[in-house]
């Protein structure tokens, strides 16, 4: 099934059969690594109303501000999002998970990747109404969608094991 089909189903049924049904294809590193890049992709996108209104309100370069957020969004969070897939998996190992380290990493990155509409929709209002109660509350939305994907993810990324991905 497509990505936007996955997110779909992600937000109306919950994570865990989407994150399954990858699991089943079998371990593959450049898929998770494109639901990472895809999803910190739109997250830069998102940024750029946010980065326009600053730019114009306070006489910073437009330009510039798109390129510190593009060096942050596609090459920093991306080295901290496999970082925290790495703790993720080895905490998950030492509560008895019996997971792999690729299934935590597809939990988080398509967890980040399902999440990343509501991350559009906070860039949209930021770039609209600045710093506001509107703004908190869609990123407060957002990282609570994208906190309980993952652990909806890992849950079901901790029950596989090595081996037991193949279709």
């Amino acid at each position: 099934m497509g990505v936007v089909a996955d997110i779909g189903r992600s937000f109306r049924h919950g994570p865990r059969a989407v994150v399954r049904e990858h699991l089943a294809q079998g371990p593959n590193e450049p898929r998770a690594l494109a639901f990472l890049m895809i999803g910190c992709t739109l997250i830069f996108v998102a940024q750029w109303p946010r980065l326009m209104r600053e730019a114009q309100l306070t006489g910073d370069d437009f330009a510039r501000l798109v390129a510190y957020a593009l060096l942050g969004w596609l090459t920093i969070w991306p080295l901290v999002f496999y970082g925290l897939a790495w703790l993720t998996h080895a905490v998950s190992r030492a509560l008895g998970g019996q997971g792999t380290p690729f299934g935590a990493r597809l939990a988080m990155f398509w967890s980040w990747l399902a999440a990343s509409p509501l991350g559009l929709l906070t860039g949209a209002v930021a770039g609209f109404t600045g710093a506001s109660v509107a703004t908190n509350l869609a990123g407060i939305l957002w990282v609570a969608v994208f906190v309980a994907f993952w652990w909806l993810a890992q849950q079901e990324a901790s029950k596989a094991r090595e081996g037991a991905h193949a279709a």
